[in-house]
């Protein structure tokens, strides 16, 4: 960036106010300072702890093996304002004002990184014993749970509720996964892709229950609509997550379907120096054609230097990653790169009842995602595939022994 770039893109008395302290928030801060913006930068968190990274909750904070996950950031020494244990209620875009539990608060740019909110099993509030598992608060709480080694039941067999079901059953304790679909990870990977991680579940000793919906949660119960009742010490609910952005109702910023912000290539919401990042937001990608919801820890990471170099500079970046996440599940190592929603053809490298395999998916014979379990080099080398686009060798492509960079068509 040139020396006059920078300048321009630090007016004196600009200030930069950011909306959620978690990854994305965090991030977005970290990168204004990278990227050499100077004047006045404030992050604002809903929650009183200092901001912490969320994959360890899952894991090592819930397991005792870590006290909290905060992140390695000096914010004194970044110049960064924290505003911690303070709610956001509305936004005044007339007035460039955040309405909050602490009074107004004024911005120039404002970032909007207030991430996503776990569904709730409707009927379940108040009852005792039922949990949630997005928050430090939470895992805190399911702790001295599991520490207590009870009967689990989880409900809902996607990403969290296999970390959890993992981790509880580290614990010692005796676990029922249910899961209203006909299998494990239904919204998220086609049947012939999940069908094999059904058997995740029995060989780690978790009772696996598909296709049974829950009727209603008594203290100590989980009552099936068959007439099962699960016996349930503790029950852990996980079943999708939507972006947290009640608070912008009427404030004028466009949301999706789902309540997303919907920004733009740029990541600039639908209102003038307004920027989305992180789950809370969707973006068109050019590289797929088609807007993407990502609700991952590597979007938080990425989308944030996108905005700073949007802030800051005179020429508009353009956000279009390959999506990117992974999952400890079950003594495996899970990843994932791309989208697969538009693929025309699946090829299979490996025996997927083994304990390594992958799957990519290819449109025109070029690969457009991958799900590697256990082959971490696959994932890497067919990322990059993903990123330059090369046309790939289908049958090269099916030998689990031949280095994916290898399997190209040129």
């Amino acid at each position: 960036m040139s020396e006059q770039t920078a300048q321009e893109g630090t007016s004196p008395g600009r200030r930069v106010v950011v909306v959620g302290a978690g990854m994305a928030g965090v991030q977005t801060a970290v990168a204004l300072r990278e990227q050499g913006f100077r004047d006045s930068v404030t992050v604002i968190g809903a929650e009183p702890h200092q901001p912490y990274d969320r994959p360890p909750l899952s894991k090592a904070v819930l397991l005792g093996k870590a006290e909290d996950s905060a992140f390695d950031v000096d914010f004194e020494s970044l110049g960064v304002e924290l505003r911690l244990g303070c709610e956001v209620y509305g936004l005044r875009p007339a007035a460039r004002e955040l309405d909050t539990e602490a009074g107004p608060v004024p911005y120039d740019v404002l970032v909007l990184a207030t991430g996503a909110e776990p569904i709730t099993l409707p009927g379940t509030e108040g009852v005792p014993g039922v949990h949630l598992l997005r928050t430090l608060d939470d895992a805190e709480r399911l702790r001295p749970v599991l520490a207590r080694q009870h009967d689990v039941v989880v409900v809902g067999a996607g990403w969290i509720g296999a970390e959890f079901a993992t981790a509880a059953r580290e614990a010692g304790c005796t676990v029922t996964v249910v899961e209203a679909a006909d299998r494990p990870l239904a919204g998220a990977l086609p049947a012939e892709v999940a069908a094999p991680m059904a058997a995740w579940y029995a060989d780690s000793g978790i009772e696996l229950r598909t296709g049974a919906r829950v009727e209603h949660i008594e203290p100590g119960v989980v009552v099936l609509v068959d007439g099962t009742r699960l016996p349930a010490g503790a029950v852990v609910v996980g079943i999708g997550a939507r972006p947290a952005t009640a608070w912008l109702a009427g404030s004028g910023i466009g949301l999706g379907a789902h309540g997303e912000v919907l920004a733009d290539a740029h990541l600039r919401a639908s209102l003038p120096d307004v920027y989305a990042v992180g789950d809370c937001a969707s973006f068109p990608s050019a590289r797929y054609g088609e807007r993407l919801l990502v609700h991952h820890w590597d979007n938080a990471l990425q989308g944030p230097r996108t905005v700073a170099a949007n802030v800051l500079g005179e020429t508009p970046a353009v956000y279009d990653p390959v999506p990117y996440f992974w999952s400890e599940q079950f003594g495996r190592f899970v990843q994932y790169a791309g989208h697969h929603g538009a693929a025309e053809r699946m090829v299979w490298r490996g025996d997927p009842a083994g304990p390594s395999w992958s799957v990519c998916w290819l449109r025109e014979d070029r690969l457009v995602a991958l799900l590697a379990v256990g082959r971490p080099r696959d994932l890497a080398q067919g990322r990059r595939l993903i990123e330059s686009g090369r046309p790939m060798n289908p049958e090269a492509l099916a030998d689990p022994a031949r280095p994916l960079k290898d399997a190209t068509a040129d």
